[in-house]
């Protein structure tokens, strides 16, 4: 049974994961704010994006496998049972064994990196592009060693329920990009701002390393194959590495077909991709991070009961703000692209460019964040297997998709891919995971059906309100500060309809809302009064 006390530590904890993704995203978009300042949609922004392909697949398959849906279910029943020495005994190899595999494949990855650019990242691209991302691409080899160190730190601390520093290491990693960016970036191009990337990988562990002290670090160099727990996340991991490596070779294929489409098509599919990362990371991400080790620990104990529920208490909010974010996203896409990246080397055609596919990404957004609590609730019950078959099937659905159509409809295509073929393994997981925690009852149905009806009050607002926008944000048309309080005034107009209507028609996320605002709130209320009646 969870403690008492345990749904208000993790709304606690939620609130300040979401408060950290909010400002890692602010960041991240400031990062990509001057990055379209600087290289617009340029062939020297397409090989910067291009160059990350093979080390995010080394890092994502390596460590992030490791000592994510492996790792922390494992960590966390030996914590929760109170057996310590086991759990960093556990924590050692993992590391060791991880950290080494990381840096082998890096190394050869740097040696390689000519033929890998040419023929698997950018076979497309003309020959000095293919010389710049490798360049590009050997500099940032460095980073997923420092970012494994940093997500190995993240998996042992969010495994004892500690999310604040975690949480915060993105902050960091995104702030040395922007220094990179900023000073370097004039004068060394791409290459600078990949300095920028390593020596904020390395920060996103520093950060961190004061609380594995506090958290009684017992690191100790081992390969020792007989590890309590170290064949139970092997097994868990052998699925996992597959799916993250057809994940990621998704998006390696991705990007040698968008190099079909013109020089620009990568980096507009990059802009496009980070503009949904913003609301995905504040909202599906933050969420699905804390609610993690709790439904770790109610499988553990076989409470299939509260797992359910946590895993209802995951989606509701999620859904509830997944929804009027995409509808914003895609009504808006034109005025925030123009408000944002529109100035420098980014100029109306880029704009345009980055339009197109945003469209789909805005569309695809809920399924996005779907998926991630989902498969998250296969981790924490020990399930690798489901959510990576079903991942494999849609990936191979959505390269096919990719494949025949790219030279007929151009890149959009990879992003109406994305979008669909995410929906649908949103869609599967769902199906089998009722099959084992059981059936959305009949009100939580009526939920969902309801929460359509003010989804569909703030489309029939954005709709024509997203035309104005796009007017009234056109550079030139009126000074930057106006564009911004205008599209800001527009987006407010649209939040409120939808809040509105949500609260008309009963839904309890808004009084959930507003209740905790007054609660919070209250204390200083009363100390106003106590000082006004004296």
């Amino acid at each position: 049974m969870p403690a008492t006390g345990a749904p208000s530590r993790l709304a606690r904890s939620a609130g300040v994961v979401a408060g950290a993704f909010v400002l890692s995203r602010i960041l991240g978009l400031v990062r990509e704010i001057i990055l379209s300042r600087l290289f617009g949609t340029s062939a020297e922004a397409s090989a910067y994006a291009a160059a990350f392909r093979i080390p995010d697949l080394l890092f994502l398959v390596v460590m992030a496998g490791s000592f994510g849906s492996a790792f922390i279910p494992v960590f966390s029943g030996y914590i929760g049972g109170g057996k310590k020495d086991e759990a960093w005994r556990l924590a050692s190899t993992v590391l060791t064994i991880s950290a080494l595999a990381l840096a082998i494949t890096a190394g050869l990855a740097y040696l390689f990196a000519d033929p890998l650019v040419n023929t698997v990242v950018a076979p497309g691209a003309p020959p000095y592009v293919q010389a710049l991302t490798a360049e590009t691409m050997r500099i940032l080899l460095l980073s997923p060693v420092f970012l494994g160190l940093g997500i190995a730190a993240k998996g042992i601390l969010e495994g004892q329920d500690r999310f604040d520093l975690p949480a915060f290491a993105p902050v960091v990693y995104n702030l040395a990009t922007i220094a990179g960016a900023l000073l370097l970036g004039p004068t060394m191009g791409v290459h600078g701002v990949a300095i920028g990337v390593v020596v904020g990988a390395l920060g996103h562990f520093l950060v961190q390393l004061p609380g594995l002290v506090r958290s009684g670090l017992r690191f100790r160099p081992s390969f020792d194959l007989q590890t309590p727990g170290l064949g139970e996340v092997g097994r868990l991991l052998a699925p996992r590495i597959v799916g993250q490596a057809a994940f990621q070779v998704n998006f390696v294929v991705v990007t040698a077909l968008a190099w079909r489409s013109g020089e620009e098509a990568v980096s507009a599919l990059n802009y496009a991709w980070q503009l949904l990362m913003l609301p995905h990371g504040v909202l599906a991400l933050s969420i699905s991070t804390v609610v993690f080790p709790t439904m770790s620990r109610l499988f553990a104990t076989s409470d299939l009961v509260g797992l359910r529920g946590a895993l209802g208490k995951a989606l509701k909010p999620l859904v509830f703000l997944s929804l009027p974010a995409a509808v914003a996203l895609y009504f808006f896409r034109d005025a925030i692209i123009q408000t944002l990246f529109q100035g420098g080397a980014f100029d109306a055609e880029s704009t345009r460019l980055v339009a197109l596919p945003l469209a789909w990404f805005a569309a695809g957004l809920l399924g996005y964040a779907v998926v991630e609590v989902l498969t998250r609730t296969f981790y924490a019950m020990r399930d690798t297997v489901t959510p990576v078959a079903a991942g494999i099937a849609i990936v191979v659905l959505n390269l096919a998709i990719g494949i025949t159509l790219i030279d007929r409809l151009g890149f959009v295509v990879l992003a109406f891919g994305l979008s669909l073929s995410t929906a649908l393994e949103a869609v599967i997981l769902l199906v089998v995971l009722q099959g084992r925690l059981g059936r959305l009852r009949r009100a939580e149905w009526g939920w969902l059906g309801r929460a359509l009806v003010p989804a569909g009050a703030m489309i029939l607002t954005a709709a024509p309100l997203g035309v104005l926008a796009a007017s009234w944000t056109t550079p030139g048309s009126t000074p930057s500060p106006i564009r911004v309080i205008l599209l800001i005034a527009a987006l407010t107009l649209c939040a409120s309809v939808y809040l509105a209507t949500a609260w008309f028609i009963g839904l309890p996320e808004p009084r959930t809302a507003f209740a905790r605002i007054g609660a919070r709130l209250a204390p200083g209320a009363r100390l106003v009064r106590r000082l006004g009646s004296g």
